[in-house]
């Protein structure tokens, strides 16, 4: 029937819109610190049974196989890959990057918490760390204006060095954050993730300790696109769409016909 096959077709080819859309957004964010790439999941859609499989051929045996007429697909899920990126060194010593599983603690101007792998950070007007879109890092650290350096530990301990003192002070503690299922956070932009159902409660401890990640200052992560990597996914996105707009074509040329002979 060919308009089953344009109904069908044209799933294939949102699939694949949706597809090179979740590419398009991943490239864009090739160079975006802390990025990590969205993976999109697909599946069949329902399908129309023509003839059950084990039903009655006659009276003394069942059928092997039926009659199923798939109508299409779609997009189920949008799945981020935290697979570490690539350190880049910086020397800033409010850059920062987690060397295996967590993430940064931050308050936003709701008072909400977010997750973040971005290590960019930096002082606000009242010395206080925080991102660079103004939101602080949890537990807040406040650095001192007269502050000649600034260390941070694996262990996350943040110390300074302040004129006419010989041994560093400790200002703040960083604490990391964990979830059973990081895939399950939910994305707010701005690098930024949010806890849900999905994700599990977060567990906050200190780096380098019961499966947390260490700090490292003065680097951080780079975005884990890998661009050749999503050009052949687009490529291969491209010919799927091309593939379904031919079966379009093919569909309406058979009703066409149709309707000639009808006419």
């Amino acid at each position: 029937m060919p308009s089953r096959a344009l109904l069908t077709a044209a799933t294939g080819m949102q699939v694949q819109q949706q597809n090179v859309d979740n590419i398009a957004n991943n490239l864009a964010n090739a160079s975006t610190v802390g990025f990590k790439r969205t993976r999109l999941e697909f599946q069949d859609l329902l399908y129309q049974n023509m003839r059950a499989a084990g039903g009655a051929a006659n009276a003394q045996t069942n059928l092997p196989v039926g009659l199923q007429i798939g109508l299409g697909a779609r997009t189920i899920a949008s799945e981020k890959i935290f697979m570490q990126g690539d350190f880049k060194q910086t020397e800033n010593p409010l850059d920062m990057v987690i060397e295996g599983s967590g993430f940064f603690q931050v308050r936003q101007a709701n008072g909400d918490l977010a997750y973040t792998r971005s290590g960019q950070f930096h002082l606000n007007n009242q010395g206080q760390v925080v991102t660079a879109t103004g939101e602080t890092i949890e537990p807040a650290i406040t650095i001192p204006t007269e502050a000649t350096s600034i260390t941070v530990g694996e262990d996350g301990t943040v110390s300074v060095t302040l004129p006419g003192q010989n041994t560093a002070q400790n200002v703040g503690q960083i604490q990391l954050a964990i979830f059973a299922n990081p895939a399950g956070l939910e994305a707010l932009g701005r690098n930024l993730f949010r806890e849900t159902g999905a994700s599990g409660n977060a567990i906050a401890g200190s780096p380098n300790t019961n499966g947390i990640g260490r700090v490292n200052q003065g680097y951080v992560e780079g975005s884990n696109v890998n661009v050749v990597e999503e050009l052949v996914n687009m490529i291969s996105a491209q010919r799927v769409y091309e593939t379904n707009s031919k079966v379009i074509s093919t569909a309406d040329r058979m009703l066409g016909t149709i309707n000639q002979a009808v006419s």
